[in-house]
């Protein structure tokens, strides 16, 4: 019986609990730091996300202004562990968001900076532009987030605390079964 659907509902072996835990904690990090960078650049991230000329100009202020705060929620939330493989899946949704964007912009031949980590914006025409490694970035970053998703059982999880079945003073478990 080695089909997908019992590896996925299989328990996880020390190892793969701790691939999950150090993906969490990365991935967490990373939004953490790239909200934290941007909440305090209102203007900058206005520059960025009209830079990739995608969304409509009625759109730009709200992206421009929510993206900094979900990256941080996202951060935090893998931080500590909650949520952890909603979050997961909200995270590779977004990767893939800003690859695509990413994409879209060197194909249709912008100088931009994705404003990743930094308040982007136009570049100047000198200034060399770095989207195959914002792609390469981003797509591990997805890969993460996905293999995250799919196993999202780490250590040092809030989930970990609340998955755990309810304990009656007699030492038996909701069931009434005893331990």
């Amino acid at each position: 019986m080695n089909t997908i659907a019992y590896r996925l509902t299989t328990p996880m072996q020390p190892a793969s609990r701790s691939i999950s835990t150090v993906l969490r904690l990365a991935l967490g990090a990373v939004w953490l730091v790239a909200g934290l960078l941007k909440v305090n650049d209102p203007d900058g991230m206005l520059r960025s996300v009209r830079a990739f000329r995608i969304l409509p100009e009625a759109l730009v202020q709200p992206v421009a202004y929510s993206v900094p705060f979900l990256e941080i929620a996202l951060g935090v939330l893998l931080i500590v562990g909650l949520a952890v493989r909603v979050t997961a899946l909200v995270s590779a949704l977004m990767f893939a968001v800003y690859i695509a964007a990413i994409a879209s912009a060197a194909a249709r031949g912008l100088r931009i900076d994705c404003g990743c980590f930094s308040s982007g914006g136009d570049l100047t025409a000198d200034a060399p532009t770095h989207y195959t490694s914002e792609l390469v970035r981003d797509s591990l970053l997805l890969v993460a987030a996905t293999l995250l998703a799919w196993r999202p059982d780490g250590y040092l999880a809030v989930d970990r605390l609340l998955d755990q079945p309810v304990n009656d003073r007699s030492g038996s478990d909701a069931d009434g079964l005893e331990l």
